[in-house]
Formats: structure tokens, C-alpha cells, sequence
């Protein structure tokens, strides 16, 4: 295996690896561990088991639209499949990565509606890797499409 491959091997392991830890973190949002200590930062109020329920409602609307609006260019993967176009009507027009935005906040609202410092983990965990993985799809879709640079400009997040 030469530099080049061995190079091309370990970016495609460091984007398998961000899917992979990016749908555990997702998954784990929908399971109580009996194992894992689930105390609370602060009472759960009425108020804010409605505020979170809400977000998570909402955000999840907008990730379908999102995907609805991606259409055939979806992936998990960071990297742009080999036919697709670059998407900047409907959602796109307002926001960059609006699933990845649906997703952190979905995950706000978990950790409203439950105060747990657990979910305050998995709300920074799925913050943190979004970001790398966001930062790798901006490069891959600044060397694909020649007008994402003016599209990065318009749209800022």
C-alpha cells in the first residue's frame, strides 16, 4: 500500500467511524441504561418537558423537509455521492446542514425534557462529532462543486 492509498484509507475510516459514532450517540438518545447513572441536573418541570417535546417535534419536521429536499444526493456519509448536485433550494436556502442542525437539536430536547447530565453527555458527544463531520463535508463539497464557495458566503450556517 503506497502513501497515496494508505492516506485514502484512513480518511474513509475517519468518516466511517464519525457515521457510526454519530448513530450510536442517536440511538442511545432512545434507551434508558439501568447501568448508568441518570441523575437529574435540576427537577423536571412541566414547562420544560413541553419546551422539549416541542423542539424535538419541530426539529424532526425540519429534518424530514431536509431530507425531502436533499432527495437523491443523500448519504450518511460526509462525502458526496458520485452523481450528486449541489442543493441550495428549499431548506438549503436558509441554512447549510439542516439535518445536522435537526439532529443537535432534537437532542436539546431530549436533555430538556429529562435534565439529565447522561443526555447533556450525549447532546455535547453528537455536537462535537457533527462538527468534524460538517468540517469533512465542507471540504469535500468545496473541491466537488465550484460554486460552493459563493453559496458558503450567502449561507452562512
Amino acid at each position: 500500500m503506497n502513501k497515496f492509498q494508505f492516506k485514502f484509507f484512513l480518511k474513509a475510516a475517519y468518516e466511517t467511524i464519525l457515521v457510526f459514532l454519530q448513530f450510536f450517540i442517536i440511538i442511545l438518545h432512545f434507551f434508558r441504561w439501568e447501568f448508568i447513572p441518570q441523575k437529574q441536573i435540576i427537577q423536571v418541570s412541566p414547562f420544560s418537558y413541553l419546551l422539549g417535546s416541542l423542539m424535538i417535534i419541530t426539529s424532526f419536521i425540519i429534518l424530514l423537509v431536509a431530507i425531502k429536499d436533499l432527495g437523491r444526493n443523500l448519504s450518511p456519509f460526509p462525502r458526496p455521492i458520485h452523481n450528486s448536485n449541489l442543493v441550495t433550494t428549499g431548506i438549503y436556502r436558509f441554512t447549510r446542514h439542516p439535518m445536522y442542525y435537526s439532529l443537535i437539536f432534537i437532542s436539546i430536547g431530549f436533555f430538556i425534557t429529562k435534565l439529565s447530565i447522561y443526555y447533556l453527555f450525549l447532546l455535547i458527544s453528537l455536537a462535537l462529532i457533527i462538527k468534524f463531520k460538517i468540517a469533512l463535508e465542507e471540504q469535500y463539497l468545496n473541491n466537488k462543486f465550484k460554486n460552493y464557495f459563493l453559496y458558503k458566503n450567502e449561507v452562512k450556517y
